[in-house]
């Protein structure tokens, strides 16, 4: 009977610090749900990404050629988004806030970069999808590696 209660109890307080955790995370993020399982959200992704960042970040995600290497006027040209470059290294709550921001608020001071801040021009759950989209394209073993990397972000 006691062993019953105490598990009831152990229940009860895990879904308590889940239900907050939830309401914390809703409360607490700026970041719309990206979901490279939701089929619905990754085909609009898709379309977005076709019309908004398939022209520097490659059709494929393959981005521009010698990305690693600066051009004449010292900017870097667009990484791939597919798992050959770094854009898994990074959480979802950079991604987004450099798609939506641009990359001057996560690069060092003075970094030039032709990468565009998309806020007023896409909604956040375009972003989203967008990212959304890219992840679907990840193999397994990559997506877990950046899911860790959300989590890790996430205890900061």
């Amino acid at each position: 009977m006691i062993a019953q209660k105490s598990l009831i109890g152990v229940a009860a307080l895990a879904l308590l610090a889940l239900g907050g955790g939830a309401f914390y995370w809703w409360r607490g993020s700026d970041v719309p749900r990206i979901d490279p399982d939701d089929k619905v959200q990754v085909a609009q992704g898709q379309v977005v990404y076709r019309a908004q960042c398939a022209r520097c970040h490659g059709a494929n995600l393959e981005g521009q050629p010698n990305w690693k290497e600066r051009q004449a006027n010292g900017r870097l040209p667009a990484p791939p988004h597919d798992a050959s470059g770094h854009t898994w290294h990074h959480p979802d709550s950079d991604l987004f806030g450099i798609a939506k921001h641009g990359l001057a608020p996560y690069a060092p001071p003075g970094y030039q970069s032709d990468m565009p801040a998309f806020d007023g021009v896409l909604s956040d759950d375009q972003i989203a999808a967008v990212l959304a989209y890219i992840k679907s394209t990840w193999p397994p073993d990559i997506r877990e590696r950046q899911a860790r990397i959300n989590a890790q972000a996430a205890q900061q």
